[in-house]
Protein backbone atom coordinates (compact mmCIF):
# COMPACT_ATOMS: atom_id res chain seq x y z
CA UNK A 1 0.00 0.00 0.00
CA UNK A 2 0.92 3.23 -0.79
CA UNK A 3 -0.23 6.72 0.06
CA UNK A 4 0.41 10.20 -1.36
CA UNK A 5 0.48 12.97 1.09
CA UNK A 6 0.77 15.58 -1.18
CA UNK A 7 2.75 18.88 -0.90
CA UNK A 8 -0.05 21.51 -0.92
CA UNK A 9 -2.15 19.13 1.01
CA UNK A 10 -0.13 19.67 4.29
CA UNK A 11 -0.67 21.85 7.52
CA UNK A 12 0.97 25.27 6.25
CA UNK A 13 1.46 28.39 8.52
CA UNK A 14 3.09 31.69 7.61
CA UNK A 15 4.15 33.67 10.61
CA UNK A 16 6.29 36.28 8.79
CA UNK A 17 9.87 35.92 9.25
CA UNK A 18 8.87 31.24 9.38
CA UNK A 19 6.83 30.09 6.30
CA UNK A 20 6.44 26.37 7.46
CA UNK A 21 4.67 23.14 6.46
CA UNK A 22 3.81 20.03 8.41
CA UNK A 23 3.51 16.91 7.22
CA UNK A 24 2.02 15.87 10.34
CA UNK A 25 0.02 17.84 13.06
CA UNK A 26 2.08 20.42 14.43
CA UNK A 27 1.33 23.55 16.97
CA UNK A 28 -1.52 24.88 15.77
CA UNK A 29 -2.29 22.24 12.74
CA UNK A 30 -4.36 19.44 13.82
CA UNK A 31 -5.04 16.28 11.51
CA UNK A 32 -6.42 13.50 13.54
CA UNK A 33 -5.34 11.14 9.96
CA UNK A 34 -1.45 12.71 10.41
CA UNK A 35 -0.17 12.42 13.64
CA UNK A 36 2.71 10.72 12.18
CA UNK A 37 3.84 7.39 10.75
CA UNK A 38 5.24 4.91 12.64
CA UNK A 39 8.61 5.91 15.06
CA UNK A 40 8.04 9.29 12.50
CA UNK A 41 6.62 12.64 14.65
CA UNK A 42 7.02 15.57 12.79
CA UNK A 43 8.71 16.49 9.35
CA UNK A 44 8.71 20.47 9.38
CA UNK A 45 9.62 21.78 5.89
CA UNK A 46 11.05 25.65 7.01
CA UNK A 47 11.72 28.25 5.44
CA UNK A 48 13.28 31.22 8.12
CA UNK A 49 14.16 34.75 7.04
CA UNK A 50 17.11 36.49 7.05
CA UNK A 51 18.51 37.20 10.52
CA UNK A 52 15.54 35.33 12.58
CA UNK A 53 14.76 32.14 14.25
CA UNK A 54 13.61 29.88 17.09
CA UNK A 55 14.40 31.45 20.38
CA UNK A 56 15.77 29.09 23.33
CA UNK A 57 12.99 26.45 24.07
CA UNK A 58 13.24 23.12 25.60
CA UNK A 59 12.58 19.41 24.24
CA UNK A 60 12.61 16.10 26.03
CA UNK A 61 12.32 12.60 24.98
CA UNK A 62 12.50 13.26 21.06
CA UNK A 63 15.50 12.44 18.72
CA UNK A 64 15.36 15.98 16.78
CA UNK A 65 17.13 16.07 13.05
CA UNK A 66 18.09 18.89 11.17
CA UNK A 67 18.58 19.06 7.45
CA UNK A 68 19.99 21.83 5.86
CA UNK A 69 18.88 22.32 2.33
CA UNK A 70 19.46 26.24 2.06
CA UNK A 71 21.47 28.72 3.97
CA UNK A 72 22.86 28.05 7.30
CA UNK A 73 21.50 27.69 10.72
CA UNK A 74 23.09 28.49 14.08
CA UNK A 75 22.53 25.94 16.70
CA UNK A 76 23.77 27.36 20.61
CA UNK A 77 22.24 24.82 23.60
CA UNK A 78 22.30 23.65 27.24
CA UNK A 79 25.23 20.73 26.18
CA UNK A 80 27.34 23.80 25.47
CA UNK A 81 27.17 23.40 21.73
CA UNK A 82 27.37 26.53 19.57
CA UNK A 83 27.43 25.55 15.99
CA UNK A 84 27.07 26.27 12.29
CA UNK A 85 25.67 23.76 10.32
CA UNK A 86 25.37 24.57 6.24
CA UNK A 87 23.51 23.51 3.69
CA UNK A 88 24.11 19.66 2.62
CA UNK A 89 24.72 19.03 6.26
CA UNK A 90 22.65 16.80 9.01
CA UNK A 91 22.49 17.82 12.69
CA UNK A 92 21.06 15.27 15.43
CA UNK A 93 19.81 16.02 18.80
CA UNK A 94 18.97 13.52 21.46
CA UNK A 95 16.89 15.63 23.75
CA UNK A 96 16.36 12.79 26.15
CA UNK A 97 16.23 13.98 29.76
CA UNK A 98 15.97 17.41 29.14
CA UNK A 99 17.73 20.40 26.91
CA UNK A 100 17.09 23.74 25.88
CA UNK A 101 18.05 25.19 22.08
CA UNK A 102 17.85 27.84 19.57
CA UNK A 103 18.51 27.85 15.72
CA UNK A 104 18.58 30.97 14.06
CA UNK A 105 19.44 32.14 10.60
CA UNK A 106 22.60 34.55 10.56
CA UNK A 107 22.95 35.50 7.33
CA UNK A 108 21.56 39.16 7.23
CA UNK A 109 20.99 38.37 2.87
CA UNK A 110 19.86 34.93 3.01
CA UNK A 111 16.92 33.00 3.67
CA UNK A 112 17.35 29.47 5.47
CA UNK A 113 15.57 26.74 4.13
CA UNK A 114 15.97 23.21 6.90
CA UNK A 115 13.83 19.95 6.82
CA UNK A 116 13.25 19.83 10.88
CA UNK A 117 12.40 15.80 11.92
CA UNK A 118 11.01 14.46 14.92
CA UNK A 119 11.85 10.80 15.62
CA UNK A 120 10.05 8.94 18.86
CA UNK A 121 13.16 7.36 20.21
CA UNK A 122 12.52 3.85 21.68
CA UNK A 123 13.47 4.94 25.21
CA UNK A 124 12.76 7.84 27.47
CA UNK A 125 15.95 9.01 29.68
CA UNK A 126 18.35 9.02 27.08
CA UNK A 127 21.05 11.32 27.72
CA UNK A 128 21.01 14.24 25.67
CA UNK A 129 23.98 14.68 22.89
CA UNK A 130 24.51 16.42 19.95
CA UNK A 131 26.29 15.49 16.27
CA UNK A 132 26.22 16.84 12.82
CA UNK A 133 27.51 15.56 9.69
CA UNK A 134 28.50 16.09 5.87
CA UNK A 135 27.91 13.01 3.45
CA UNK A 136 30.11 14.14 0.41
CA UNK A 137 28.59 12.11 -2.22
CA UNK A 138 26.85 13.52 -5.08
CA UNK A 139 25.04 10.59 -6.08
CA UNK A 140 23.37 7.07 -4.44
CA UNK A 141 22.24 6.07 -1.63
CA UNK A 142 24.06 7.19 1.55
CA UNK A 143 23.22 5.86 4.99
CA UNK A 144 21.96 9.12 7.13
CA UNK A 145 20.92 7.31 10.49
CA UNK A 146 21.37 4.27 11.87
CA UNK A 147 21.17 2.44 15.03
CA UNK A 148 24.98 1.45 15.25
CA UNK A 149 26.31 4.30 13.23
CA UNK A 150 27.39 1.88 10.79
CA UNK A 151 29.19 3.54 7.31
CA UNK A 152 29.95 6.65 9.08
CA UNK A 153 25.96 7.16 9.69
CA UNK A 154 25.02 9.03 12.55
CA UNK A 155 23.10 7.30 15.37
CA UNK A 156 19.77 7.12 16.42
CA UNK A 157 18.46 5.72 19.37
CA UNK A 158 15.53 3.62 17.68
CA UNK A 159 14.92 0.90 14.84
CA UNK A 160 15.25 2.50 12.14
CA UNK A 161 17.22 3.62 9.15
CA UNK A 162 17.28 6.92 7.19
CA UNK A 163 18.72 7.38 4.00
CA UNK A 164 19.73 10.07 1.54
CA UNK A 165 19.30 9.05 -2.08
CA UNK A 166 20.62 11.47 -4.90
CA UNK A 167 19.23 9.87 -8.50
CA UNK A 168 20.45 10.78 -12.01
CA UNK A 169 17.25 11.25 -14.50
CA UNK A 170 15.79 7.86 -15.79
CA UNK A 171 17.91 6.20 -13.11
CA UNK A 172 16.17 2.99 -11.98
CA UNK A 173 16.27 1.24 -8.45
CA UNK A 174 15.33 -1.07 -6.38
CA UNK A 175 15.26 -1.05 -2.39
CA UNK A 176 14.00 -3.98 -0.74
CA UNK A 177 11.64 -4.22 2.56
CA UNK A 178 11.95 -6.52 5.18
CA UNK A 179 8.42 -8.11 6.46
CA UNK A 180 6.28 -5.82 8.44
CA UNK A 181 8.75 -2.53 8.08
CA UNK A 182 7.20 0.50 7.32
CA UNK A 183 8.78 3.16 4.92
CA UNK A 184 8.07 6.72 4.33
CA UNK A 185 9.71 8.40 1.65
CA UNK A 186 10.08 12.60 1.66
CA UNK A 187 10.89 14.24 -2.13
CA UNK A 188 13.60 16.81 -1.88
CA UNK A 189 13.33 17.98 -5.02
CA UNK A 190 12.37 16.58 -8.66
CA UNK A 191 10.09 14.09 -9.31
CA UNK A 192 9.95 10.19 -9.02
CA UNK A 193 7.56 7.17 -9.49
CA UNK A 194 7.23 4.95 -7.02
CA UNK A 195 5.85 1.62 -7.80
CA UNK A 196 3.86 3.27 -10.02
CA UNK A 197 2.98 6.29 -8.00
CA UNK A 198 4.24 9.75 -8.98
CA UNK A 199 5.54 12.03 -6.94
CA UNK A 200 7.31 15.90 -6.75
CA UNK A 201 9.11 17.91 -5.07
CA UNK A 202 8.17 18.38 -1.54
CA UNK A 203 5.80 15.35 -1.95
CA UNK A 204 5.71 12.60 0.67
CA UNK A 205 5.07 8.66 0.01
CA UNK A 206 3.59 6.19 3.38
CA UNK A 207 4.31 2.66 2.35
CA UNK A 208 3.42 -0.68 3.94
CA UNK A 209 2.29 -3.78 2.97
CA UNK A 210 5.20 -3.96 0.16
CA UNK A 211 7.89 -6.52 -0.26
CA UNK A 212 9.87 -3.76 -2.65
CA UNK A 213 10.14 -0.47 -4.02
CA UNK A 214 10.93 0.38 -7.74
CA UNK A 215 11.84 3.77 -7.79
CA UNK A 216 12.45 5.94 -10.80
CA UNK A 217 14.03 8.94 -11.56
CA UNK A 218 11.62 11.01 -13.88
CA UNK A 219 14.19 13.97 -13.51
CA UNK A 220 17.31 14.91 -11.76
CA UNK A 221 16.16 13.73 -8.04
CA UNK A 222 16.93 13.40 -4.25
CA UNK A 223 14.55 11.91 -1.45
CA UNK A 224 15.03 10.68 2.33
CA UNK A 225 14.17 6.90 2.66
CA UNK A 226 13.15 6.10 6.39
CA UNK A 227 12.98 2.71 6.59
CA UNK A 228 10.59 2.28 10.02
CA UNK A 229 9.73 -0.40 12.49
CA UNK A 230 5.95 -1.43 12.61
CA UNK A 231 3.70 0.47 14.22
Amino acid sequence: MIFLRKAEERGHANHGWLDSWHTFSFANYYDPNFMGFSALRVINDDVVAPGQGFGTHPHKDMEILTYVLEGAVEHQDSMGNKEQVPAGEFQIMSAGTGVRHSEYNPSSTERLRLYQIWIIPEKTGIEPRYEQRRFDAAQGRQLVLSPDARDGSLKVYQDMELSRWAMAKEEQSVYPIAAERRVWIQVVKGEVTINGTKAKTSDGLAIWDEQALSIHADSESEILLFDLPPV
